[in-house]
């Protein structure tokens, strides 16, 4: 059973043919992927790489964690499970429309 790789640090010029060429020499590469952002399509500066077994997977994390690419030391560790988002839409607060509650405006006046 194949691993997946945390890839961070990534310079905004790597390509997914970039990164499998770089770890197709720890091993069989199965999957690659840079994450973009959704509006520009630019590379967040982080992807995935799974690795066909955990072995490889483990000489890719050794040999390529810290080693420069385009003047950037990448970051290579295992991919930790994702995070289950909630169902609930973006960042509301259940209604309120934030600032302080109770008495607002000015106090002059009030002893």
């Amino acid at each position: 059973m194949g691993k997946k790789l945390y890839v961070g640090n990534l310079p905004y010029s790597a390509t997914e043919a970039t990164l499998r060429e770089l770890f197709a020499a720890c091993g069989e590469v199965t999957s690659v992927s840079i994450i973009t952002d959704r509006d520009s399509g630019r590379s967040k500066g982080f992807g995935f790489v799974e690795m066909a077994t955990d072995a490889a997977a483990q000489q890719a994390i050794g040999q390529i964690n810290g080693k420069n690419v385009d003047d950037r030391a990448i970051t290579v560790a295992e991919a930790r499970p994702q995070r289950e988002r909630s169902s609930f839409g973006g960042g509301g607060h259940g209604g309120f429309s934030g600032g302080r509650g109770g008495r607002g405006g000015n106090r002059r006046g009030r002893y």
